[in-house]
């Protein structure tokens, strides 16, 4: 009897001929190398890749610019933060706006640049913004038990970290399954995505290479075509049953979750985190007796939509108009992840 042929995994995405399937690309990362491999182009008409909401910066609402330019112009805040953040809009104006005022905003690469720099600057008051998941979150709060240990009172930070799972929550019915981001789970583990499987939220972890992205793509249309629940980790060589214990023990010690507003998707319930209480200290909204910003986005701009799978970012009317990487409207044409940076650089 001639044994049958097994398919590679390009083969498997390419022969698809059931139903329609859409898969979520979580994270921007995901989305840039997905357009940057050219592995749209191999996809048959009935596979859609949407792109969501796993770029920090994408999800950060306007509200926390405000903020920031606030703590900047206002209690003349020396204002640290990752390069992206710099032009992202606000209701008024950019970091960048505020810079041009006489605002002092500095991009740094971690939040111990931060935090080193408090050191050295102790007539400053220093407020780093911490945006990001899991996978960043660790270091800015390495940052602030550093500061405390130290007995800094010129360092805190703007919070806007926010977790994963209860996004993926808020999200459910967008789309059939899910490649979850490797690097946030790296630190989580595949626990957290397992228990999601339970609840009727599928998908595998997924890795960056080409080889591991198709084989991610690959896995999740069989598992789809079985019709069964399902959660796979493939990215395994990375991605532990666990994750990374120290990283989350970190998290635990100087923060506790607390309900986040995310761009697009409003305000999901203990999906963000805030300083406990022993690091009040270095909270910029209470060292500084911020007031409640409700933030304002441009009209024109449809990063909500976006983030959520509701349209792609050539659906927008400003996209690649009066929205582009050198004069944005919305944040998801400013990150080096954005959706709309990808398209705008990769699909135009």
């Amino acid at each position: 009897m001639e044994e049958k042929k097994k398919l590679s995994a390009r083969e498997i995405i390419e022969n698809y001929d059931g139903p329609k399937l859409r898969i979520m690309e979580v994270c921007g990362t995901h989305t840039h190398e997905i357009f940057r491999l050219g592995i749209r182009n191999i996809l048959p008409e009935n596979i859609e890749l949407i792109s969501g909401p796993g770029c920090p910066v994408c999800v950060t609402p306007v509200g926390f610019i405000d903020e920031a330019i606030m703590l900047a112009l206002e209690h003349d805040c020396t204002i640290m933060t990752f390069g992206d953040l710099v032009r992202v809009p606000g209701t008024e104006m950019s970091l960048a706006g505020a810079r041009a005022k006489g605002a002092r905003i500095q991009p740094v690469y971690t939040p111990t640049d931060a935090y080193e720099y408090a050191k050295e600057h102790p007539e400053e008051q220093v407020v780093f913004l911490a945006v990001g998941f899991e996978t960043t979150t660790p270091s800015a709060c390495m940052a602030v038990q550093m500061a405390k240990k130290d007995g800094l009172t010129n360092f805190s930070i703007l919070t806007a970290n926010k977790t994963m799972t209860n996004a993926y929550r808020a999200l459910k019915g967008s789309a059939d399954a899910y490649l979850y981001p490797g690097h946030v789970n790296a630190i989580t583990g595949a626990k957290s995505c397992e228990q999601l499987a339970d609840e009727g939220i599928y998908g595998v972890i997924c890795g960056f290479t080409a080889k591991e992205i198709l084989t991610a793509l690959a896995v999740t249309i069989v598992k789809l075509q079985e019709g069964k629940p399902f959660f796979k980790n493939c990215y395994p060589r990375v991605v532990t049953q666990e994750g990374s214990i120290s990283g989350q023990k970190m998290i635990e010690e100087t923060m506790e979750p607390c309900d986040s507003e995310w761009r697009g998707l409003g305000i999901i319930p203990q999906s963000g985190l805030q300083l406990r209480e022993e690091y009040a200290a270095y909270d910029a909204r209470k060292k500084f007796a911020l007031p409640k910003v409700e933030g304002k986005p441009n009209p024109a701009c449809r990063c909500g939509d976006v983030l959520q799978g509701k349209c792609k970012p050539s659906d927008c009317k400003v996209f690649g108009t009066g929205c582009t990487p050198l004069h944005p409207v919305g944040a998801c044409m400013v990150s080096n992840e954005g959706t709309c940076a990808a398209w705008y650089a990769y699909n135009r």
